[in-house]
């Protein structure tokens, strides 16, 4: 057990503050900071005798990923009329500009478009009867339709924040100011089309003209299942300084600890965790929680691994995802390339957000229970936290996490969350720094992913989770397993 017990919340901190250091700019995928973390990442994988998965291109796996950069806050105004004063809104609290914004300045008439959809076949458009040529449209994200079943199949490609910047542009409007205040690449670049991203009480100061909230619109709509969109009666002006860069690209971190057993060795755990995070839109987004912390547990626990007393019988890969805020984009380069064979992938591990709370949360364990066993018997053993699980539950929304993507390729997945919080949490916030950690926990979860992944990796019997063997014939192997 001495690799156990050398897991240190020390070296959790480290890796953290490392992660939100600001020479990587916040690490957004496609950026040069995002490149000098992940080889950072690689670096500490190699001095704890982690070896790269791929033989050609070493511990990098590449995707393109355009990317802009944010060199400044810009500006958010309301603008006087009809003998009210305007107001001057501030960075951070009030707005945070457009991670994918064009740059510029533009002034107009705000029109609340709801939630920016056009979907004839579902019988709603929120453009019908409104003109917004020229204007700066107040739009909410998702769909009014919110129930997780079949019919939310058909309101998925209506859900995408692309697809909402897209056609409101195609509707001739110059801006967005999309309500909530969270920082966000997995947006569209469009040229000469500005966005921000607002607090809900400038929705509240825009509305008031008309006598509405924000809140009292959006749960009309979504009661009525029918759009409300209205011309305000104000003036926004806005400023972006933005630089676009269109032919940029990311990298997924892939490292392998070969498995000890000259049959089993074929069959791997995946472990992944993104991580980039959202760069520096107006100032510095660290990311510390999201996910410096899941990728923090992940290093921690790989060093354990690679140095344990006890041999993985099984082949663990490592992943550390880029492109997860920008729109999953590494998580999917890995299921597509399927560099490990998904009939001998026996399941996939998933965190982000593991390093502020009280316990742990095991999501699908409940339905493989094979696999949450070992996770549950570390627990009890040696860690003693309250861990939680529930069933898999189809999603039939759009997919917001990697795992998802796992999901949705038919990977038998697990998600490791914490519940509870000790300390405040920044969601896409400058304030996500390391303070917001708890070094305690995030050792909890490297020792429960070291002990559930070793055994796990070392109990035999789970092979009937996988394909027959009659179907081995048709199974490629990674080319530095070949013979």
């Amino acid at each position: 057990m001495k690799s156990f017990h050398a897991i240190s919340s020390h070296d959790l901190l480290r890796y953290a503050d490392e992660l939100s250091a600001a020479k990587y700019r916040g690490r957004l995928s496609g950026s040069p900071g995002y490149e000098a973390a992940a080889r950072w990442v690689a670096s500490e994988l190699k001095a704890s005798g982690v070896q790269p998965l791929l033989p050609d291109s070493g511990w990098l796996q590449w995707f393109p990923n355009a990317y802009t950069e944010v060199l400044s806050p810009g500006s958010l105004e309301m603008l006087p009329s009809k003998g009210e004063k305007g107001k001057k809104y501030n960075f951070p609290d009030d707005y945070f500009p457009g991670s994918n914004s064009a740059s510029g300045k533009v002034s107009g008439e705000v029109v609340y478009a709801g939630y920016g959809i056009t979907a004839p076949e579902l019988g709603y458009d929120d453009y019908a009867g409104i003109d917004v040529k020229g204007k700066i449209l107040l739009i909410e994200s998702g769909t009014p339709y919110t129930r997780n079943d079949t019919a939310l199949l058909r309101w998925e490609p209506y859900s995408y924040h692309r697809y909402k910047f897209k056609r409101a542009k195609e509707a001739g409007a110059t801006a967005i100011l999309y309500v909530g205040r969270v920082a966000n690449p997995n947006t569209s670049y469009l040229d000469n089309f500005l966005t921000a991203h607002i607090d809900e009480k400038v929705a509240d100061d825009l509305l008031s003209g008309a006598g509405k909230l924000y809140a009292d619109l959006r749960k009309q709509i979504a009661e009525r299942m029918k759009p409300i969109s209205f011309a305000l009666g104000r003036k926004i002006k806005l400023t972006a300084s933005t630089l676009h860069f269109p032919d940029s690209r990311s990298c997924n971190v892939v490292g392998f600890i070969e498995g000890s057993d000259p049959m089993l060795k074929h069959e791997a755990i995946i472990v992944g965790a993104h991580l980039d995070a959202v760069g520096h839109p107006g100032a510095l987004f660290p990311g510390a929680l999201d996910n410096g912390s899941g990728s923090a547990d992940i290093l921690a626990a790989a060093k354990a691994l690679a140095a344990s007393e006890v041999r993985p019988a099984r082949s663990i890969i490592f992943l550390f995802f880029g492109g997860e805020e920008c729109g999953l984009y590494g998580s999917k380069k890995w299921v597509d390339e399927n560099l490990w064979p998904k009939e001998k992938v026996l399941c996939m591990i998933n965190l982000d957000m593991v390093g502020n709370g009280t316990g742990f949360h095991l999501a699908n364990g409940k339905s493989y229970p094979e696999l949450f066993a070992p996770f549950a018997e570390a627990n009890e053993k040696y860690i003693h936290r309250e861990l939680g699980s529930s069933e898999f539950r189809v999603n039939y929304g759009r997919p917001r996490t990697d795992g998802a993507v796992f999901d949705k390729a038919g990977y038998r997945t697990l998600s490791l969350y914490t519940t509870g919080t000790v300390k405040p949490v920044y969601y896409h916030h400058p304030l996500d720094n390391s303070d917001v950690l708890t070094p305690e926990i995030m050792e909890d979860a490297a020792k429960l992913l070291y002990l559930g992944i070793l055994e796990t990796a070392n109990r035999r019997e789970l092979s009937t989770l996988l394909l027959p063997s009659k179907q081995e014939a048709f199974i490629t192997y990674p080319k530095n397993l070949l013979p």
